[in-house]
């Protein structure tokens, strides 16, 4: 577990090292702030105490700004090298995995976290659902977790960062959109297994304030089977 604290740290510095962390968050803070104080919502003017609009933008928000942010994990230190160096030390492929995983993912809690300002400002506004409030950052947490795993896959299997982004952006918007379209178009038992596939269902479900032992289970599964993927992936690099 130290050893893979100690990747967790050198990921989440590498981001602020880099600038990235900075920019990522003014991005974020400022889109999602946009959408969800002024555009489309006017939340003042109505006078609703809901975060529902905010939900809705940072989940689309988290799913551009995810394989951005993971697209160099593995990719850019197989272009360069490092990966073997790392590897020299005594540790295995899955802590590096679960590493580079647990610092991109403290950097999307980072982000969330300096929007705990919008909930307060909410509840100010009027009553507000804190049951739903909570679900929604939890829903949020979960998809970025998933999507943050399937990056880190994409990232493992090329040294090309800019591939690494595309894939894990096709990928994700086969979770994103293309399942739910595709299950309604087919409909029957394929359809059925596309709904449950389909992440949208699974987030909104949480969103509303409804934890689901089968949501949390969709989301587990993507999460570990894109970290075992990513260590297999390694793997193979290491072989060959």
């Amino acid at each position: 577990m130290n050893k893979i604290w100690i990747i967790t740290k050198r990921e989440l510095s590498s981001y602020f090292d880099s600038l990235m962390a900075y920019i990522m968050m003014f991005i974020f803070l400022g889109l999602s702030g946009f959408f969800t104080w002024w555009y489309g919502s006017d939340v003042f003017f109505r006078n609703i105490a809901s975060l529902q609009s905010f939900f809705g933008v940072a989940y689309w928000t988290l799913f551009i700004f995810i394989p951005a942010l993971t697209m160099k994990q593995i990719a850019e230190e197989v272009k360069t090298g490092t990966i073997e160096l790392l590897l020299t030390k005594p540790i295995n492929d899955w802590q590096v995995v679960v590493g580079k995983f647990m610092g991109t993912f403290l950097l999307v809690v980072i982000a969330l976290v300096l929007t705990i300002p919008y909930y307060i400002t909410i509840a100010n506004v009027g009553p507000v659902d804190h049951g739903g409030v909570i679900t929604g950052y939890l829903g949020l947490l979960l998809m970025s977790a998933a999507y943050i795993s399937i990056g880190i896959f994409a990232s493992s299997i090329t040294s090309n960062q800019i591939v690494a982004f595309l894939l894990a952006l096709i990928i994700g918007i086969f979770f994103q959109w293309l399942f739910g379209m595709l299950a309604m178009a087919i409909g029957g038992v394929a359809g059925n297994i596309l709904i449950y596939l389909d992440l949208g269902g699974h987030y909104d479900s949480i969103t509303r304030g409804v934890i689901d032992s089968k949501d949390i289970i969709y989301f587990a599964s993507i999460i570990f089977a894109g970290l075992v993927a990513s260590e297999i992936a390694l793997v193979k690099r290491n072989l060959n």
